[in-house]
């Protein structure tokens, strides 16, 4: 599948019309949403209250609380808040249960004095453990059991120990440090690892508001996303369609783009189907990467579904749909957008990765980027439903799936490159010989000649003409 090239405009994107999900009908006993709104979370706050706050930071850190707290339905059912601000000494402000809405929670976080004093993480984090997880109505049968700890400076006691113990007891805990006073050292003993995912940064209070969405998707990956998937050098949170759909066991193995990759040939009496529930039981994460990489027959007429989340009615309420009569890729989403991508299928290999953020898609061919578009709010999908994988909508397709991911960490788009593509590989491997070749023999010194017109070829140039090459020469 390549993408054509269109003078000015490369590629079409066409808005079609969309239609609420069911936003009228009533919901019966079975048809639950589900999605990090929904999560069944136990969320403790340990909140940094000493002197070096001060008290103007300190209002600034309850706001940031509210805020990150806004995507959660805070119910007994879903999400329970509780609070503990420390100095030298913890101090329980609420504990999981006190607050049971979103409204009264909110002026609670909103009310919390200001203490003043020394510094007692460690002593903070085994009282939220003891005596606010520990007394939790639900106990160890919530699903998520999290903890987010702010601090501006170093820890006047040991973190390790009580660290240790939370997540000894199933307990998430994250560490923010706010501020140049802060102990890398120490907000990594406190985190969950890896510390690129459990600890985050802000330059100061003022600042800290720029993290607030990196740790909304955090907490929401957490909630939504318990599986990882094995990549080099780490594991990432998503899910892996391919073992998820049960692919390997369903569809006839067939050689990869590389014979190092396998690969799987699902044809029109293959059925790939199985109960949302089973795939996706805490619904889509806000953000997330969907990759594929697959192989359609040159000539491909039809329109089928790559991949697609139903309800108990059979509406969609998530897919990425090819079609080789419109030559379009359209991906749909809960809400009030659908997009339609041109592309034309030529029977080759090729990795389609499709990037989803709450207010924006975005679609790379090949690692190549299609376009991006705005996104209206989703809502969360109904999970009683059934997932499914190369559906057509008509007749006799093969499609031959080499991947299929979904991976719950938007930035994980620039992790997930098409190296497994060949023509992407030979591509870049004859891009980079246009720089760098490889040295050859020494040669025999030659005689000294006259001076002559300098004509040199700068190193600057030789890349432009590299680019040139991967512009004028694209994959077809």
């Amino acid at each position: 599948m390549v993408l054509k090239d269109m003078s000015g405009a490369m590629f079409l994107w066409a808005l079609w019309s969309a239609v609420l999900l069911v936003s009228s009908a009533v919901e019966d006993e079975d048809n639950v949403r589900a999605g990090c709104s929904t999560a069944q979370n136990d969320l403790v706050y340990i909140v940094d209250g000493s002197w070096s706050v001060g008290p103007e930071d300190f209002e600034i850190a309850k706001q940031w609380l509210v805020n990150i707290t806004s995507n959660f339905d805070i119910s007994p059912q879903y999400t329970q808040v509780g609070v503990v601000q420390y100095s030298d000494t913890p101090r329980l402000e609420f504990s999981l249960e006190k607050h049971q809405g979103a409204a009264e929670l909110i002026q609670a976080i909103s009310s919390i004095d200001y203490m003043g004093g020394n510094t007692q993480t460690g002593r903070a984090i085994k009282f939220a453990v003891d005596h606010v997880f520990g007394s939790s109505q639900r106990g160890s049968t919530v699903k998520n059991r999290i903890t987010v700890v702010v601090t501006d400076g170093k820890s006047q006691d040991d973190v390790v120990d009580a660290s240790e113990a939370a997540r000894a007891q199933g307990i998430t805990v994250f560490a923010v440090g706010v501020g140049s006073e802060i102990t890398t050292s120490e907000l990594v003993t406190i985190a969950n690892k890896p510390s690129s995912t459990y600890v985050l940064y802000a330059q100061d209070y003022t600042n800290i508001n720029r993290i607030r969405e990196a740790m909304q998707q955090r907490l929401c990956e957490e909630s939504v996303c318990p599986t990882r998937i094995p990549v080099p050098s780490r594991d990432e949170k998503g899910f892996e369609l391919l073992l998820g759909m049960n692919i390997p066991v369903k569809a006839k193995s067939i050689p990869g783009s590389l014979s190092t990759e396998a690969a799987y040939a699902l044809s029109a009496d293959v059925d790939i189907t199985e109960h949302t529930r089973n795939i996706f039981p805490e619904g889509l994460p806000p953000s997330y990467v969907f990759v594929a990489t697959m192989r359609l027959k040159s000539g491909f007429k039809l329109t089928f579904d790559l991949w697609r989340v139903l309800s108990k009615n059979k509406e969609v309420q998530a897919a990425v749909t090819l079609s080789g009569q419109n030559k379009t890729i359209t991906f749909t989403t809960t809400s009030v957008t659908d997009r339609e991508q041109r592309a034309l299928f030529d029977g080759k290999w090729h990795q389609l990765k499709i990037v989803v953020r709450p207010r924006q898609v975005s679609a790379f061919l090949d690692d190549r980027l299609i376009q991006e578009h705005q996104l209206q709010p989703v809502e969360p999908i109904f999970i009683n439903g059934h997932t499914q994988v190369a559906k057509k909508s008509r007749t006799d397709v093969t499609v031959d799936l080499q991947k299929l991911r979904l991976y719950c960490d938007p930035e994980h788009s620039e992790r997930e490159t098409a190296c497994e593509i060949y023509s992407v590989v030979n591509l870049l491997f004859l891009s980079q010989s246009l720089l760098s070749g490889d040295p050859g023999p020494v040669g025999k010194r030659g005689e000294v000649g006259t001076p002559g017109p300098k004509v040199r070829q700068s190193k600057e140039s030789l890349m432009r003409n590299g680019e040139q090459f991967l512009i004028n020469f694209p994959l077809d």
